[in-house]
């Protein structure tokens, strides 16, 4: 009878739907349209089921990469136009099958956290960034076979569930290199190749980036800090010029600096300020004055060579570097691999670059237009701008 008002067997759907398949009638495509990506969804879960089988444990990277063309380190979400170094290691985590690859979409899935913020063009020698990941086999060499050969894992070591590589580290040592040409006075040629620092200009470079040492207010060396912002006060622990070496017919010369935290281009504008000193350009007495209240205008070296070399971790390594369970981060069996990286990609494009843009010798020439007394603004007595809540976070944390 009509009315008997039963629900066909789930056989009878089946059949069903496969008449309509057959016959072209309507609900058919819709119906094979659907299978497909459902068996899709079906493989990609069963792979990640059984990478989810593997240990998934809390680990740190030593990375060493050569940061010429990109766009800093840290990933822009969404512009994909300004590479960073982070959008490849990112892209190797997910192709080794270290993560899945949704938590390569949003890094917060896998407590993703850096030392440093490297700025554009800044290389690094020792970075070391946190992160969840499936222990897989031979997982270093899995995630350098999808880098290009410019970014480098040379370390992996389990930390503790709570490990932030950002929070923990004590301090940061960074170095910048540069032609020993920007210390000659300002009466002399600015692309004199033969020009070779003098020890006693060495000794006094020396004893400026030692004015450095301790704690300072460098709201002068970082832009949209205001004189009082209490995150503006940094501490410093050392800060000295290496011997000079040749390479390739130009004299050379390392600056290291150490300190807890650096707020954006501080490092360069600190570089920037002794070059023009030495120079001659300022007088000493503005070191002084800089980190008082009133604007100072500070130029800002290069970025090219400057290079996070070394990230500390001394608290950490007293509570869990000896408990048994945990290595201490100091990375002393990877030292050679670290020297090795950096004479065969950090020194190399340093010159080379600096051969072909003279970055140097044309910023060099700028120093003339830089005004390095107090602004008519600061005289008049109406202060510098302090930037609202709202403003200044880019310079926060470490990113020269």
């Amino acid at each position: 009878m009509a009315g008997n008002g039963r629900a066909p067997s789930p056989g009878g759907a089946q059949r069903l739907q496969d008449q309509k398949a057959r016959s072209g009638l309507p609900g058919a495509a819709r119906f094979w349209e659907e299978a497909e990506p459902q068996a899709k969804r079906l493989r990609s879960s069963e792979a990640e089921e059984r990478q989810g089988k593997l240990p998934k444990r809390k680990i740190v990277l030593l990375m060493a990469y050569s940061g010429k063309g990109y766009h800093g380190m840290q990933r822009n979400v969404g512009s994909s136009q300004f590479k960073t170094i982070e959008d490849d290691l990112v892209s190797a985590l997910v192709r080794s099958g270290c993560i899945p690859e949704n938590h390569g979409e949003d890094m917060r899935k896998m407590s993703f956290q850096r030392c440093a913020r490297t700025d554009k063009g800044v290389s690094a020698a020792g970075q070391v960034v946190s992160l969840k990941v499936w222990m897989i086999d031979d997982i270093l060499e899995k995630i350098n076979s999808h880098l290009p050969s410019h970014i480098r894992i040379l370390g992996l070591k389990r930390v503790t569930g709570g490990f932030n590589s950002k929070n923990k580290c004590d301090a940061r040592t960074y170095f910048y290199m540069l032609p020993t040409f920007a210390f000659a006075h300002k009466d002399r040629d600015v692309q004199d190749e033969t020009y070779r620092l003098s020890t006693e200009t060495l000794q006094q470079v020396n004893r400026l980036l030692a004015c450095y040492k301790g704690t300072h207010n460098f709201h002068n060396f970082t832009s949209q800090k205001g004189p009082w912002e209490p995150s503006a006060r940094r501490y410093i622990l050392e800060m000295y010029c290496e011997e000079p070496f040749v390479r390739e017919g130009l004299e050379f010369a390392v600056i290291k600096v150490k300190g807890q935290s650096f707020m954006m281009h501080q490092i360069r504008k600190m570089v920037g300020l002794v070059v023009a000193i030495v120079k001659g350009y300022a007088p000493e007495s503005v070191l002084e004055r800089s980190w008082g209240e009133e604007k100072v205008d500070i130029p800002k070296a290069p970025g090219l060579g400057l290079v996070l070399e070394r990230v500390h971790f001394e608290k950490y390594n007293q509570r869990f570097g000896n408990d048994g369970l945990h290595e201490p981060l100091d990375w002393a069996q990877e030292e050679g691999k670290v020297a090795a990286f950096k004479e065969q990609y950090i020194y190399p494009t340093i010159i080379s670059t600096e051969r072909d843009e003279r970055s140097m010798a044309q910023w060099l020439s700028t120093l003339p237009v830089h005004d390095f007394s107090a602004t008519a603004l600061v005289a008049a007595g109406i202060g510098a701008k302090v930037p609202s809540p709202s403003e200044g976070r880019e310079g926060d944390g470490d990113t020269d």
